[in-house]
């Protein structure tokens, strides 16, 4: 392996690894459980109309018994507003999580959200369904306590990366890492899809018993700062020095002899207990508006509004359109749409890191975003044979799923920890929860009006809606983007006078 990556990954000890896998998995469990509902709706609708094969029944009896719709239109209509209420109550609960989590420990936070959405979950797809009880209220409101749970869990899992690794190499580390919700909807496709047979029933009861196990795991194992092992990491998080534990200090990958690891990582590390100095003071929780208000903020949370409506109506909807659009069966609909997280893993990970490499995030992000408005286009117009389609599907899971991962993590960390914020650190939760809160707003009200576009002019018109929601991305970023191509450009001529 050549030296300079060795000496890259040897800044990194095995409490950072900790911190990724379990930050990481925790939320592959919350999107595993939420995506679950998308890869049944084909079950749950049919379960919630009338059927004509029942002969068994009078259609009053029918009606009272165990359905709540005349017919699959309607259902479909209720199915959609359900994503409406969950989006809309996850944003407001983003708002407000992001705030507590600056306030409260990471940890206690991020194991309520997902112990708590994990019983709702049961609840409302498992223990209803056991005790055949059907109630539209008692359906929304367990989609709205859903969705303020599950708010808890993405600003504290940002915010504990952010706290242990720094600004240098953040595009490549957050965009592998930001993977954790595509690897969740495909775990969460195939969890489905094994099971379905058995009933939709069984599909909430597997995830959400994974997902409460999960949530203890993290409750016992998770570190959310350096701070409390005693690393001091020498980088842009403006953490002051703490007291060193020994043992942190090994790192994952060296060539050294062990007497050059304690010479590089006492440099690297600060031990901060030293008699004769106070111990500086913990930093000040910056205010919601000034989050707010804070450079960048309000243009990625916009542009995010209108890109995470399409990426979270393919999360929602993309196996229903699979199996009604093409009338594959529900669980090849299921398998064939990881093919779209599949695409949105890898570009994540290609993009944030060419956004290292470059030292800026807007140009790759229009870039990717100008491609796919192509890309969903090409899509639109897929054949009915299932290896074309999940190459188009891979595709625009590239070009859509990659600059979302980017903004939700790797730029969101950038906004929480900027010069702005010297003096003021404990702002990471409040800006990720103000970005994926402003996104979820924009993703609760697509996902009615989808349910409402192809209901009375089919779905081709929901995909051009798709692609004019793309462009209103790259319109809010474009002030963003014309300031750093700007400073590339005069980077580059200083450049050429230096040389």
């Amino acid at each position: 392996m050549p030296p300079s990556c060795c000496g890259y990954l040897s800044q990194y000890t095995h409490h950072h690894l900790v911190a990724f896998l379990l930050t990481f998995f925790s939320y592959v469990l919350l999107h595993a459980s939420r995506k679950t509902f998308s890869n049944v709706k084909v079950s749950i609708s049919a379960q919630w109309t009338p059927s004509i094969q029942n002969v068994s029944l009078s259609p009053g009896e029918t009606w009272e018994d165990n359905h709540l719709f005349e017919d699959e239109k309607q259902a479909t209509l209720f199915l959609g507003a359900l994503d409406s209420i969950f989006l809309f109550s996850y944003a407001v609960g983003l708002y407000l999580s992001g705030v507590i989590g600056d306030r409260v420990n990471l940890r206690y936070v991020l194991c309520f959200g997902l112990c708590g959405s994990a019983a709702v979950e049961f609840v409302f797809g498992t223990l209803t369904e056991w005790l055949h009880i059907y109630n539209i209220y008692l359906y929304c409101g367990l989609w709205v306590l859903n969705g303020l749970l599950q708010s808890a869990v993405w600003p504290c899992v940002v915010a504990v990366m952010g706290n242990w690794f720094g600004k240098t190499g953040r595009g490549f580390v957050f965009g592998l890492w930001s993977a954790c919700a595509s690897v969740g909807n495909i775990l969460g496709a195939f969890l489905a899809s094994s099971v379905l047979k058995y009933g939709y029933e069984y599909a909430f009861l597997v995830t959400s018993v994974v997902q409460f196990a999960g949530g203890v795991v993290v409750f016992f194992g998770l570190l959310t700062s350096p701070k409390e092992v005693g690393l001091s990491l020498e980088s842009e998080t403006g953490l002051g020095p703490v007291e060193t534990d020994t043992d942190s200090h090994r790192p994952l990958m060296s060539d050294e002899e062990d007497d050059v690891e304690v010479e590089v990582y006492g440099r690297r590390y600060q031990s901060v207990q030293q008699p004769d100095e106070p111990l500086a003071e913990s930093p000040q929780a910056i205010g919601f508006c000034q989050a707010f208000c804070l450079p960048g903020v309000l243009p990625y949370s916009l542009a995010y509004a209108c890109l995470k409506l399409v990426n979270y109506s393919f999360f929602f909807w993309l196996p229903f359109y699979l199996s009604n659009n093409y009338g594959w069966k529900e669980a090849e609909a299921d398998r064939l749409s990881v093919w779209y997280d599949v695409g949105g893993i890898i570009g994540g990970t290609v993009q944030g890191l060419i956004s290292d490499f470059m030292g800026k995030r807007a140009p790759v992000l229009a870039t990717s975003l100008a491609l796919a408005m192509g890309a969903l286009v090409g899509y639109s117009h897929s054949p009915n044979d299932q290896v074309i389609n999940a190459v188009l599907l891979a595709t625009t899971g590239f070009f859509i799923g990659g600059p979302s991962n980017m903004i939700s993590s790797a730029i969101s960390a950038d906004l929480g920890r900027q010069e702005a914020l010297r003096g003021s650190q404990e702002a990471l939760a409040t800006v990720t929860g103000i970005v994926d809160g402003t996104g979820s707003i924009g993703a609760a009200g697509g996902q009615y009006l989808v349910s409402l576009i192809e209901s009375r002019l089919g779905w081709m018109c929901v995909f051009y809606f798709f692609v004019v929601m793309t462009g209103g991305s790259i319109v809010f970023i474009t002030p963003l983007l014309f300031k750093e191509v700007c400073a590339m450009w005069r980077d580059r001529r200083a450049l050429r006078r230096q040389l």
